[in-house]
């Protein structure tokens, strides 16, 4: 059964058997209770079942490919035949999962920021290995001080720690996409820094980041009545740039705010 790939879903699949075996190496497989997203026409579930997982789960929007995992697989797993954006992941197992994710280029990052966001202090996974468009997986990684560096390293790194383990080309896949693909692994850190609401961070690194060659000196008063103050507190130099504040700062900020704001 051929199933031609939805551009409207973003579906690329990935056919090379060297990176789909690379992927199922990168985290321990056996006996885990593992989630795949977006699975497409199971190429990558074959691998995770040969690796002999305790449980196998996954979601997948589209209708046929839903269909057609039920055909090949039958009962060796289950599948949510629905949107990943939708689902509550910490509802689908008791246990933690382990996750793998060909995710849409198109709402990679939405997926990613939605559940970093919604963590509380108790972790639905174990890991996450989730492949990206390669430009958005560095901003992911992307440190202080250099030009890729913005709002989506600072809230991939509020909760997780991240690593690259592989790029893979477009000819992996069918079709191929116009662009190359980065593999990356996500763990959980042991402490964060605990915000009273992520909507914080995200309105401050907003602020900050829309006007990134900009001093610090602006974005500070725009957040901060009483700017000076704070940036004495924090030992800031206000003719720095945002790229310029590491991660850890962010977090300290958005607690100063919450705390003069009563939160």
């Amino acid at each position: 059964m051929f199933i031609k790939p939805k551009k409207s879903l973003g579906q690329n699949f990935l056919i090379d058997r060297n990176v789909l075996e690379q992927i199922v190496d990168t985290v321990e497989v056996e006996n885990k209770e593992i989630l795949e997203i977006g699975p497409g026409s199971g190429n990558l579930t074959t691998f995770i079942l040969k690796k002999n997982p305790k449980k196998v789960y996954t979601i997948e929007k589209d209708d046929e490919l839903a269909l057609l995992l039920k055909d090949k697989f039958s009962n060796e797993i289950t599948i949510i035949n629905d949107d990943i954006l939708k689902i509550s992941e910490d509802k689908i197992s008791n246990e933690k999962l382990t996750v793998f994710g060909n995710l849409p280029y198109n709402i990679s990052t939405e997926i990613l920021s939605k559940w970093i966001i919604n963590i509380d202090k108790k972790f639905w996974f174990e890991n996450l290995v989730l492949m990206f468009q390669k430009e958005v997986a560095e901003r992911i990684i992307a440190v202080s001080n250099t030009s890729k560096y913005g709002r989506l390293s600072i809230l991939s790194n509020w909760k997780l720690n991240i690593k690259k383990i592989i790029d893979i080309k477009p000819q992996s896949f069918s079709p191929r996409p116009k662009i190359d693909s980065t593999l990356l692994l996500f763990t959980p850190k042991e402490n964060f820094f605990e915000l009273k609401d992520a909507k914080n961070l995200e309105m401050i690194t907003r602020v900050f980041f829309s006007q990134r060659r900009k001093m610090l000196k602006k974005p500070f008063n725009q957040v901060f009545d009483n700017a000076k103050e704070i940036s004495e507190k924090f030992n800031i130099n206000l003719n720095l740039r945002p790229q310029n504040l590491k991660p850890e700062m962010y977090f300290n900020l958005v607690k100063e705010y919450e705390s003069l704001r009563g939160q």
